[in-house]
């Protein structure tokens, strides 16, 4: 009986702290709509601000974002798969490589500013990108790129090892049994590991800051080399540097809503494409 009660109030509190995470989460996306909503309209999507960002709309802040969160994952997302790979099935276990995967999760930790600054010495600065989309891709991408590969490790040692075992006894390779085996059966946990990675992207402020974004831009990019407008430094900027902050705060909030439900979007569409990977396989 006592075993019960231990493990009803282990029960209790588990769904205290999923109640009280909802009510959180639910609040501010319920303070972000209801801010958000009143500017959201066709105008405020697909036209250019004007008027020293107090009227018009967001559309280069969206495209950019788009760009930007797009160029770092073609980035990152392949070099972290393969040396995930790599570190998983074919690194000999030894100090070394022990050393590369502590060292691999604590760059999972070290500050965005950090990745900033590193963008801004070695993309704009030694490679003279300059300020642009190929330079904060680059540094997002290597931002998120030491999560990228914790989660493929992580799905990558998820699959059983009789599944390898059964490949290679029929006659393929390592390479084989990784590429039509081991890939996809851990499809679905890399997928987890890039959703998280979107989201981060898209909401980053300060390594774009040094390496990407501008304050104000009528056009849209051009090129690779050229700067853009993002969302997450236009609410900054909207916030702090400007200067009618009654029609600048409500834009604020518009593009923070637009920025959510673009996280919120391209999140539910990885796990569409994560589920559908998940049944074909159990199929």
């Amino acid at each position: 009986m006592k075993k019960d009660n231990i493990q009803n109030l282990g029960f209790l509190v588990l769904f205290l702290c999923i109640v009280i995470t909802l009510f959180f989460l639910g609040t501010i996306i319920f303070f972000v709509v209801v801010r958000g909503a009143k500017v959201i309209s066709l105008s405020f999507l697909f036209e250019a601000p004007r008027r020293a960002m107090t009227e018009g709309g967001v559309a280069p802040a969206i495209i950019g974002t788009f760009y930007l969160t797009l160029g770092a994952i073609i980035f990152a997302l392949p070099l972290g798969v393969a040396c995930a790979i790599y570190l998983c099935e074919y690194s000999p276990k030894s100090f070394v490589v022990n050393i590369i995967r502590m060292s691999i999760n604590n760059l999972a930790g070290v500050p965005s500013v950090v990745f900033g600054l590193f963008g801004l010495a070695v993309f704009v600065k030694f490679f003279n990108f300059g300020v642009s989309i190929l330079s904060g891709s680059l540094t997002l991408g290597i931002l998120v790129l030491p999560s990228i590969i914790s989660a493929s490790q992580e799905a990558l040692l998820a699959v059983p090892r009789s599944i390898r075992e059964a490949s290679l006894s029929l006659g393929a390779s390592s390479w084989q049994t990784i590429k039509k085996i081991v890939i996809p059966t851990a499809l679905p946990g890399i997928l987890t590991g890039v959703i998280l990675s979107i989201g981060r992207i898209a909401g980053e402020t300060a390594p774009i800051m040094f390496t990407a974004a501008t304050f104000y831009i009528k056009k849209y990019p051009s090129s690779i080399f050229s700067e853009v407008m993002v969302l997450p430094y236009h609410i900054y900027a909207l916030m702090t540097e400007g200067t009618h902050p009654d029609k600048q705060t409500a834009i604020a909030y518009g593009c923070a809503l637009i920025l959510l439900i673009l996280v919120l979007f391209v999140s539910a569409l990885a796990i569409v494409i994560r589920q559908r990977q998940r049944s074909y396989h159990h199929a």
